[in-house]
């Protein structure tokens, strides 16, 4: 902790979110908005947040400004642009006369053509500012706006996508995981949701890692199954797989949006995904609103392996919040 700053990083960055031009979203004007770009330096909705990670972290680093924690170097990236104002008024510089912004109540498409069309390939920018190739990767703070040009590569959206929500999936643990090195595992976990990835750090030597490791991932309106994989770090050949499990969310998003605001009721169970032959469960796996949020616990029996159990918990969080 840097006991010379004069605030937290999260204070100073609550602060910045409560100037005028950031209280509403920066593509969309949709009021209030909990989430921010932190390469870009733009405050954005839930609604723009699912089309930014769309569009790779390379273009668009997408946190919460009140879930996920932030770096020293993020929130001064953040403070030096100055908010939503500042940064359209380079990335919004040359929007052809008569066009109209998507507003707050944008359909799927209208959103992702005008965010991919201001961040990705750069139409509204002054001309003399535009990249036409990826090659250089300057990530100096002083150079907050740049970096975000010169990051854009060639990745496009496979398709416009309607986000219901955000899951929120805490990695705990594995338990006698596979051994693939000669007498360990280098172990790490990947997570996949339709186009979107996240996975946890590496854990050297060790069949019983303990991660602790939060990630968030946007849940699409015709979402499918949460896919998991383990694999064992190697340095000089392909990571070997340790294992893998399908997670049903269905039942975890039906109860969640059952019950709109858990916030009103107390600590109760309100669904159930069940374990069976044809999942990965090692027991039953409930559906609870605990302190006000819902959450599900559970504990997978890696497939395809000869050993290997792996602990999550997940947390349904909705648009709103």
């Amino acid at each position: 902790m840097d006991l010379g700053r004069p605030a937290s990083g999260r204070r100073r960055l609550k602060d910045l979110l409560l100037q005028k031009d950031n209280r509403v979203c920066s593509d969309c004007n949709a009021p209030d908005p909990k989430w921010a770009s932190a390469n870009i330096g733009v405050f954005i909705c839930l609604k723009c947040c699912g089309v930014h990670r769309s569009l790779g972290t390379h273009i668009s680093k997408v946190l919460s400004v009140t879930l996920d924690e932030w770096s020293d170097d993020e929130v001064d990236a953040m403070i030096e642009v100055g908010g939503n104002a500042s940064a359209n008024s380079i990335y919004e510089a040359y929007i052809p006369e008569g066009y109209t912004k998507p507003g707050p109540d944008a359909t799927p498409d209208e959103r992702s053509k005008f965010i991919r069309s201001k961040y990705e390939l750069q139409e509204f920018l002054k001309p003399s500012l535009r990249i036409v190739s990826g090659k250089s990767n300057q990530s100096s703070s002083s150079n907050s706006f740049m970096d975000s040009f010169r990051s854009t590569g060639s990745q496009r959206m496979e398709g416009m996508v309607e986000f219901i929500g955000m899951l929120k999936i805490k990695v705990i643990q594995g338990t006698n995981l596979a051994i693939r090195d000669i007498k360990s595992s280098d172990p790490y976990v990947v997570l996949n949701l339709g186009s979107q990835t996240v996975q946890t750090t590496v854990v050297r030597s060790n069949l019983n890692p303990v991660w602790n490791e939060e990630h968030m991932l946007s849940v699409p309106e015709h979402y499918g199954q949460l896919k998991l994989k383990v694999y064992d770090y190697d340095t000089f050949s392909a990571d070997d797989i340790m294992g893998e499990a399908d997670i049903d969310l269905q039942s975890l998003i039906t109860s969640a949006m059952a019950f709109r605001d858990p916030s009103m009721f107390g600590n109760m169970q309100i669904g159930k995904w069940l374990k069976s032959d044809d999942n990965a469960l090692i027991e039953d796996s409930a559906v609870e609103i605990s302190d006000g949020k819902v959450k599900q616990m559970m504990t997978l029996k890696l497939q395809n392996v000869e050993s290997g159990e792996i602990e999550l918990e997940l947390e349904w969080i909705p648009l709103d919040q």
